[in-house]
């Protein structure tokens, strides 16, 4: 009887309707991940009054929800490989949504802090298997745009959580922003209904006829009747993180960590500080929610022009371009400025660092060998979280000082220039990598 991989079918399909579900489903996943981790920075400025908080004890508590996402994406991996793509994502985006539904009853800061490190292990285990999940039924050739389109449902996300804010919180109180995470459960049949599972798993379990079904909806062209489906695995090895290191990698995978770090860094503490330092400068509540709404904004656009402009310049030219671009908008932010202007600035700012993690993945992906790819975009993705992190404690402790404005926006633009320079250094090292190559092919000619 005839084999066929399944990895084959879903590569030379064509998208059609059953894709485009896919994405956006995921899409809207993201969108409620992405609501549920700005959320925190649309109800900062009013948690403060409210409770007392100080700038120091404001940065601790919004990296509750940061710590959670580290621990939910090393859990929720290796469960969903046991349960199957789509029941990960599925508790996951049960669990966020519930832990962000009840920091609206919280009375105290430890249990809104507990509340917020649970979402976050909903939302840290969520991103990846999406991601995972449409990856698998994505046609090679359009694989890249489809996972960009899916993630600018992260924005979007930010978007919807700053525009609530302005409208709910002046008349229902922050409590009201995290009640609202309860809607999206209303979805969870549908989730549970157009959601696909994964086919490497549905053949894992024996599920062929199921298997089978899913890919004549990826692949209608392709006749699957009577023929023996398999997926031709890659060699899974351990690969120890100091390969990583080796063949000429030392240089390149530092600057790459060091990009992931700053980037992640800019993008959590602008989404957790920026409405709280824009209403300290005088500006209304209204208006300062509004700028996170300008930055996700931002952000949607940047990684889809950023995706073609890699397409047709390399990735590190142009994320040479946008890091220094967030690091002049960013220190410009301090600066008394037309409003039009300063929207500006912060839609220039979330191009160039919230579209910038997009472009970051993929150049990660690009660099390594497909045999320790998951390896390094693994270690890269987890030295940027402990940026992440960094991001709202760097706030904290800036706002406890008392800095004039323009000094905090200063400090938050240096890391931008900081992944410049590393993404510089990494394009320096594959050129001379790649005139090393030539010289040996010239001289083995």
């Amino acid at each position: 009887m005839k084999r066929l991989n399944i990895n084959d079918v879903i590569d030379s399909s064509t998208i059609n309707k059953f894709h485009w579900s896919i994405i956006w489903l995921c899409a809207l996943l993201l969108i409620f991940d992405g609501y549920d981790l700005f959320i925190y920075g649309v109800v900062l400025p009013v948690l403060m009054d409210e409770w007392g908080l100080s700038p120091v004890q404001a940065g601790a508590l919004g990296s509750y929800a940061l710590f959670g996402m580290m621990f939910g994406a090393l859990i929720f991996g290796p469960v969903a490989d046991r349960i199957g793509r789509k029941s990960g994502v599925v508790i996951c985006f049960v669990i966020f949504s519930i832990a962000t539904f009840l920091n609206g009853f919280a009375s105290s800061v430890t249990e809104f802090g507990v509340y917020r490190f649970l979402a976050g292990l909903g939302c840290g285990g969520l991103m990846p298997n999406a991601v995972a999940l449409m990856n698998e039924y994505a046609p090679r050739r359009s694989r890249g745009t489809l996972v960009a389109l899916m993630f600018s449902g992260y924005s979007l996300g930010g978007l919807v959580s700053a525009g609530l804010g302005i409208y709910m919180l002046p008349r229902f109180g922050w409590q009201s922003m995290f009640f609202a995470a309860a809607v999206p459960l209303l979805l969870l049949p549908l989730l549970l209904w157009k959601l696909p599972e994964s086919v490497g798993f549905l053949l894992k379990q024996g599920h062929e006829e199921r298997a089978r079904e899913m890919l004549t909806k990826a692949n209608p062209a392709e006749n699957l009747q009577g023929v023996t489906l398999y997926q031709e695995e890659a060699k899974v090895s351990a690969v120890p993180v100091l390969d990583l290191f080796r063949d000429g990698r030392l240089v390149g995978t530092l600057m790459i960590w060091l990009a992931f770090f700053c980037c992640l860094l800019m993008v959590y503490a602008l989404g957790s500080w920026l409405p709280k330092l824009m209403a300290n400068a005088g500006y209304s509540l209204g208006s300062s929610l509004s700028f996170l709404l300008a930055l996700n904004f931002g952000g949607i656009f940047g990684a889809i022009i950023g995706g073609w402009l890699g397409d047709r310049w390399g990735l590190p030219r142009v994320m040479v371009w946008f890091f220094t671009l967030s690091a002049v908008s960013i220190g410009l932010l301090g600066f008394k400025s037309p409003m039009v202007i300063l929207y500006g600035l912060i839609i220039v700012a979330g191009a160039t660092t919230i579209g910038t993690q997009i472009l970051l993945y993929a150049n990660a992906a690009q660099y390594y060998p497909l045999a320790m790819r998951s390896s390094g975009l693994g270690w890269a993705s987890g030295i940027g979280r402990f940026g992440a992190i960094a991001g709202p404690f760097l706030g904290g402790t800036l706002m406890a000082m008392a800095l004039p404005l323009k000094m905090n926006f200063y400090a938050f633009a240096i890391p931008g220039i900081i992944s410049a320079g590393a993404i510089g250094i990494l394009i320096l090292t594959l050129r001379h990598q790649a005139a090393v190559k030539r010289s040996v092919v010239a001289i083995s000619s």
